[in-house]
């Protein structure tokens, strides 16, 4: 998701700052069709034809949290949902690139709020009984560890509350 206000200032942007955009989607893209993969900063960058240190201030500023933090992020998304399908958690680490279960572990339940064993054994029928697309709005990870600016997920996190909130709260 970008930033709320990517779209809006676009217009006002010089062919350079579009170029540049063009290129953090294309390592966004990487990102989240290769996140089972090691993927590092150095290597993010070179899709974006950026040096890593500035490649990691521009993802920053475009989409409100660091590179590797999006790409955990993109980890977690979808071991949650091999978790809710009955994987267990070793599995579910492997499975999304991951390398290290502690490391995993520690990760899961600062962005989830809860262990992963915890999450698996959790009743998960709502989410099936729900379309698709709400369901990947309504299960997206979100921090929940009062970690410092860095890795809390600010930028775009607010707007993504206020659309789960407008798709999934009864208008009065």
């Amino acid at each position: 998701m970008e930033n709320a206000g990517t779209a809006a200032y676009a217009h006002d942007m010089n062919p350079q700052e579009l170029a540049n955009l063009a290129h953090l989607r294309r390592a966004r893209d990487l990102i989240d069709r290769d996140f089972a993969h090691a993927l590092d900063v150095p290597t993010m960058a070179r899709k974006a034809l950026m040096s890593p240190a500035h490649f990691s201030r521009q993802f920053r500023a475009a989409y409100g949290e660091t590179p590797y933090s999006y790409l955990m992020t993109r980890r977690i998304e979808r071991a949650m949902a091999l978790l809710r399908g009955g994987m267990n958690v070793t599995d579910a680490c492997m499975a999304v690139g991951c390398t290290s279960l502690g490391s995993f572990s520690s990760r899961f339940t600062e962005i989830v709020g809860e262990p992963p064993s915890a999450y698996r054994s959790r009743e998960h029928s709502a989410v099936e009984a729900m379309p698709a697309c709400v369901a990947k709005i309504r299960t997206r990870p979100t921090r929940h560890s009062a970690a410092s600016g860095a890795d809390a997920g600010t930028g775009d996190g607010a707007q993504a509350s206020r659309i789960r909130e407008a798709i999934l709260m009864p208008a009065e």
